[in-house]
């Protein structure tokens, strides 16, 4: 029996269009496949086929029957379930075989009941929180969130949380449609790390080529209805793919303007020490510039911010400035606000491409903020440059566009706004102009006129990217800029800010483009701001340190949460707010005491227990074992609890 999956001459349709014709390919076993090709060439119709949702027009398409299944969930989840339970709810092993010794134990069948323990011991039954639990630190969330309701988690992370669910689910095909999307450069790093460690075979769909790199080591390309495998990774296949497009002699005719803008610049500026940097910035973006040719040749469209029309410098300059919060509009009078990123005095420099790295939660994204002056500082004092224009795109920048509105509406009532400021810095501004312009990032015809709420991540993407280049500014401040974008296009930006002569202040989870774009970087880190001196690769060690770190403080408060799990406790949480009396201390530490003993008892009886189902006994002896065992593991989740909140109580 064939154990790998296959197409056999497959035509894929959707309506009236082919996707997929007479594409032939063989997956095997443990491959781990980067699926790639341009918006609409068919991807997300292939992974249908895979996962049993799209059936072939023509052709033959085997999968092993026996094949389990990994995949994440595309709906936002709506549930008040806590985190770790919706995570341990993805291992569909689990679930069937807590369903069977539920339905076993409603009947007299005790060689039914054996079989019902033995496949619930089997499928991890006992570590099953504690495997939802280092998922969902993995993928940045924070120990005191692993039991809040999925409910009280924004969109991006509810979506982090259905990654958990199929990362959970025990599988032997994993599919992932662009998984990096709502991650962290940190939660990143940890996937890159999981996956390289996953037996199955995996197929992937992503626009970050060094996430591709690090996890794949097939890559299926789809262009024009033809599917074409490569080995090796995404890199690898650019290789080969940009030789045969040379050999074709229909490379790099769209590039050589580009390449020769670069040359210029590099020429006049490369001896000038104030240029030096960004001299050297265009020498990196021109020996990339051969090797993606072939794959910008795909891109919709290649853009060019405009050169400022002034260039302060510096751009800006902070002496003691506190990033962060103010209270909530519901916080009681007097509330403080939060400070998460203190004492900053650094200053922006004309012409610095700044890359800002930082762990999850440390507060990049606040810092961006306050400097496109979204929130305002909470101490010391920002000082802009005369001149200061700035460009912003934000992480929610999608999410601010006008649903209702149209490309050509967004950009008139810029127009509107920007001339109430008294920003208009020579830019043609007629209907007429806007059109045109609108045109040239693929917004032209019936697109200026269609609503934006209609239209797909990427293009709304664009529509951003449209708006601040006609800003003309001379400090773009990017917070993750690429999360909508696919590969060409991430690539017609990277060029596009290696030629922008102002300023870049960079938040990205896309290693390759900050490598290409940053000449330097910011590390927001424990309240503070600090020049992180390594390179992007020093960076990944120590974001993979510092989730080591994290995972073994987690193993410890575990470790001790198993040793015990109490009954209520019955003193009032204001007794530790205001200052617990020597007899509440004397009462909290005989209770511990207790607990740890029965904890132990417990935790000795459990293990003889565990041997002994594994010593093949009788089918009776098998169900009043498993039993017992499911007893003993309730007592003892409801001591953890107990020991954690007299611990708690007791290091107040």
């Amino acid at each position: 029996m064939d154990i790998m999956i296959t197409l056999k001459n497959v035509t894929l349709r959707r309506s009236a269009k082919v996707l997929l014709e007479g594409a032939s390919v063989t997956l095997n076993p443990g491959e781990k496949v980067g699926l790639v090709g341009r918006n609409g060439a068919g991807k997300s119709s292939l992974f249908a086929l895979l996962n049993g949702n799209l059936h072939e027009d023509a052709g033959e398409y085997y999968i092993p029957a026996q094949w389990r299944m990994g995949q994440v969930a595309q709906d936002m989840p709506e549930t008040e379930q806590g985190a770790t339970d919706f995570v341990v709810e993805g291992d569909t092993q689990l679930g069937a075989a807590r369903a069977e010794v539920t339905a076993a134990e409603a009947t007299d069948d005790y060689e039914r009941m054996a079989n019902a323990y033995t496949a619930l011991h089997d499928a991890g039954e006992y570590d099953a929180a504690a495997r939802a639990q280092a998922l969902i630190l993995g993928l940045g969330f924070k120990t005191t969130e692993l039991d809040k309701p999925v409910n009280s988690f924004s969109g991006g992370w509810r979506m982090r949380l259905q990654l958990a669910r199929a990362l959970m689910c025990p599988s032997d095909l994993l599919l992932l449609d662009e998984p990096t999307n709502h991650l962290d450069l940190d939660a990143l790093v940890w996937l890159e790390a999981w996956l390289k460690k996953y037996e199955g075979t995996m197929v992937v769909i992503s626009h970050d080529r060094e996430f591709l790199d690090a996890v794949t080591n097939v890559t299926l390309h789809i262009d024009m209805g033809k599917l074409v495998r490569y080995g090796g990774n995404y890199s690898k296949f650019e290789d080969m793919r940009a030789e045969q497009m040379e050999l074709q002699q229909n490379a790099f005719s769209k590039q050589q303007d580009k390449i020769a803008h670069l040359q210029k610049f590099i020429a006049r500026f490369k001896a000038k020490a104030s240029k030096a940097k960004q001299a050297q910035s265009r020498v990196k973006a021109l020996d990339r510039m051969e090797k993606i040719a072939p794959l910008l040749s795909e891109a919709d469209f290649s853009f060019e911010f405009k050169e400022p029309a002034n260039l302060p410098n510096p751009m800006l300059s902070m002496q003691g400035v506190n990033f962060g919060y103010p209270p909530a509009d519901d916080a009681p009078k007097g509330t403080p606000p939060t400070v998460i990123v203190h004492n900053v005095s650094k200053s922006v420099l004309a012409g610095q491409r700044i890359g800002i790295l930082g762990a999850n939660g440390q507060g990049k994204s606040t810092l961006v903020k306050t400097v496109a002056r979204d929130l305002k500082t909470l101490g010391g004092e920002v000082t802009e440059g005369k001149g200061l224009n700035i460009g912003y795109f934000a992480q929610q920048e999608l999410d601010v566009l006008r649903p209702d509105e149209t490309p050509l509406e967004h950009m008139i009532r810029l127009v509107k706004d920007m001339t109430a400021a008294g920003k208009i810095a020579g830019q043609q501004t007629r209907e007429q102009d806007l059109r045109s312009f609108l045109g040239t990032f693929n917004f032209s015809g019936d697109m200026v006129k269609q609503s934006v709420g209609s239209m797909s991540g990427g293009e709304k993407a664009r529509l951003v990217l449209c708006m601040i280049v006609w800003q003309r500014p001379n400090l773009l401040l990017l917070d993750e800029p690429t999360n909508h974008l696919d590969l060409a296009t991430r690539e017609a930006l990277a060029m596009a800010l290696n030629e922008f002569e102002g300023t870049v202040m960079l938040v990205s989870h896309d290693r390759a483009l900050l490598r290409s774009v940053c000449d330097e970087f910011w590390m927001v880190s424990r309240g503070g701001v600090e020049p992180f001196d390594g390179d992007l690769d020093d960076y990944q060690r120590y974001l993979l340190d510092e989730a080591k770190r994290q995972r073994e403080l987690a193993k410890e408060e575990a470790k001790a949460s198993a040793v015990a799990k109490p009954a209520q406790s019955t003193t009032p949480p204001a007794a530790v707010v205001t200052g617990p009396s020597a007899d509440s201390i004397k009462k909290w530490k005989r209770e511990l005491a207790q607990v740890e003993t029965r904890m132990a008892t417990l935790n000795t009886e459990g293990a003889v227990l565990e041997a002994k189902l594994s010593t093949n006994p009788h089918p009776s002896e098998i169900a009043e074992v498993g039993k017992r065992l499911k007893t003993v593991n309730a007592e003892l989740q409801t001591l953890e609890e107990q020991w954690l909140e007299l611990t708690a109580n007791l290091e107040t």
